[in-house]
């Protein structure tokens, strides 16, 4: 790889590592907004504020590049899949730990290679390395007593595996479409369909979003608005496999904010976890090759 390639692709890695850290610090805003709003509601008003933020700099952009049918196609199903993968964690969330809540969604770590290599996506010995040492990490970092199943576990492991369809669906999008296109699309598709669903099945007050603002407007501007942009923008020149070991530190960074924003100890065992991921992050950057095989 050039000079330039490697410095296309730290780059990549780095906002893909930022994003982890703005989707970490939002499990915080996200248990705290649902004090007082639904999960729907509240994943329907913060993509489609999202959305808004990024409208302005869509219509500034100078490129314009066409799309044909399959693209069209594809920036719904990617709106679609971002609105299961979402809302089944939203939902989740609502009867289970954030602790498991982070493991459980972590697990797409895995579970994107594997999809990868039902699309014929080859898998770097350094990935293949990397992945399960960032599972293990999460496990250690976020389950503190015996695994047992809640009732929002389910959702939330169902939306590992939409969150892992995303990662690639992503990875498919960015050859055909611009970042901005992409990410404004899906968020819209999102909100919209969040809503929708909140209007059938929630009720809620203008007192009582209000109360969730700030709540509302972290996962609004920075986890959906600048977090999600970042992913699609950093999938450019970052395999999927490799792009889900970096997005797994948000495990990482939720605990750092669970101890900066809550109060909250970290263990050792914790800090051991924090550390396997950590050395999984920088194993997935290392350019080992399996023997016969090229990366």
């Amino acid at each position: 790889m050039t000079k330039c390639g490697q410095g296309k692709d730290l780059g990549a890695s780095g906002l893909l590592l930022l994003a982890a850290a703005i989707w970490g610090f939002a499990f915080v805003a996200q248990r705290a907004g649902m004090d007082h709003v639904g999960p729907f509601l509240f994943n329907g008003i913060r993509f489609l504020l999202g959305s808004l933020v990024l409208v302005p700099f869509l219509l500034r952009r100078r490129a314009k590049r066409p799309m044909d049918r399959r693209t069209v196609l594809g920036l719904l199903a990617a709106g679609l899949v971002l609105t299961l993968a979402a809302n089944l964690q939203q939902v989740g969330l609502v009867s289970t730990t954030a602790g498991k809540a982070g493991f459980l969604t972590g697990l797409y770590v895995v579970l994107v290679p594997l999809l990868g290599l039902l699309r014929g996506q080859r898998l770097r010995l350094a990935t293949a390395l990397a992945v399960p040492l960032s599972a293990a990490g999460l496990y250690l970092l976020s389950v503190t007593g015996a695994l047992r199943i809640a009732p929002g576990d389910g959702w939330i492991l169902l939306g590992a595996l939409v969150w892992a369809v995303h990662v690639q669906l992503i990875d498919w999008l960015v050859g055909r479409s611009d970042a901005l296109v992409i990410a404004v699309s899906q968020f819209a598709i999102c909100g919209a369909l969040s809503l929708l669903v909140s209007f059938s099945v929630e009720t809620t007050s203008l007192g009582e979003i209000a109360a969730a603002g700030w709540s509302i407007a972290y996962a609004g501007v920075l986890s959906v608005g600048i977090a999600y942009t970042l992913q699609v923008v950093g999938q450019r020149h970052v395999e999927p496999s490799r792009a889900g070991v970096m997005l797994s530190l948000e495990g990482v960074f939720a605990a750092l904010g669970g101890w900066v924003v809550l109060g909250e100890r970290l263990s050792t065992r914790s800090l051991v976890g924090c550390g396997l991921m950590l050395a999984a992050m920088i194993l997935a950057q290392a350019r080992l090759r399996a023997r016969g095989r090229v990366p």
